[in-house]
């Protein structure tokens, strides 16, 4: 494939994509029972420095970045195709995309099965979000046009306003790190200039929430309030990451190990708040050393 976008922005989406599939990919190893899987977090024991395979994360991650490569912005029926020819069993879709996904493989088009989902109410899940953090880092110098390409990408399998505006602030958020402007540098700050950027709704109300927690309460604290992913949804997944991020922007080591000690659903918390870090801290490289190889199509 042949970039039509500009190399800065796709360098900055690769970056992002390998944090995010790192902590996706290491964040699914600590899936367990809760008392074993918090001793061995507590303990900074890593699995096997080999095979860590990623799931659906960094699969439709690897779908977004390819089609930025191609064409340098979204196309929702090319990305809707993307999406569907490379996804693979095993990965962890959850019933609603892999249904949508499977209908698309069978010649159905996108619009008709992403608004007709959930009854007609298109889905609230944090699918959207998951996968847009390299999309964010693309278009990080165009706040506008992050804003409204992260809309696009959401649209083809989430068409909630949750799940749409989901996707909006990881964006935002992944480009706000990059940016890395002397007003973003406290949390409040980040905080509030990725609040000035979102729509009004559900998600914006929670992060104004996350906004006005205490900067010294520990991550567990805040995720009692905030949710910690486990309800799958983009308002019980997105406001903990960026709660986090605000107070985690230069050190990815430490982001994975607070985020994946709130459980929840680990691998999407970890692959979100990786994907965001990764424009601007590096990303152990014995972790992504570990990481399964991204596919042969992606790389060539």
């Amino acid at each position: 494939m042949i970039s039509k976008g500009n190399k800065a922005g796709l360098q900055r989406a690769l970056n992002s994509l390998v944090g995010l599939s790192v902590g996706d990919a290491l964040g699914e190893r600590y899936f367990g029972p809760p008392d074993s899987v918090l001793r061995r977090i507590e303990g900074r024991e890593l699995p096997a420095k080999s095979g860590w395979r990623y799931t659906d994360d960094t699969e439709m991650a690897l779908s977004v970045y390819a089609m930025l490569r191609e064409l340098g912005e979204i196309d929702q029926d090319s990305l809707a195709q993307l999406f569907a020819v490379n996804m693979q069993d095993g990965r962890g879709y959850g019933p609603g995309a892999f249904k949508i996904l499977w209908a698309i493989q069978r010649g159905e088009a996108w619009p008709h099965l992403s608004y007709g989902a959930f009854g007609g109410t298109g889905s609230y899940g944090n699918g959207a979000a998951m996968r847009v953090a390299p999309l964010g880092a693309y278009f990080a110098d165009d706040l506008e046009r992050c804003v409204q390409q992260a809309r696009l990408q959401a649209e083809v399998t989430h068409t909630h306003q949750e799940g749409i505006d989901g996707s909006i602030a990881i964006a935002v958020a992944t480009a706000l790190v990059w940016r890395d402007e002397e007003s973003l540098h406290s949390a409040s700050g980040f905080l509030s200039a990725l609040i000035d950027l979102l729509p009004a709704g559900k998600i914006r109300d929670e992060i104004v929430r996350a906004s006005e927690i205490p900067e010294d309460v520990s991550a567990m604290a805040a995720a009692s309030v905030l949710g910690n992913g486990s309800k799958i949804s983009a308002a019980d997944t997105v406001p903990i990451c960026v709660w986090i991020v605000s107070r985690r922007r230069g050190d990815y080591r430490e982001a994975f190990w607070e985020t994946v000690a709130l459980l929840g659903d680990r691998d999407t918390t970890c692959a979100i708040v990786g994907g965001i870090l990764s424009v601007r801290a590096e990303v152990p490289t014995e972790w992504v050393a570990a990481r399964e190889p991204f596919p042969d199509w992606l790389t060539a």
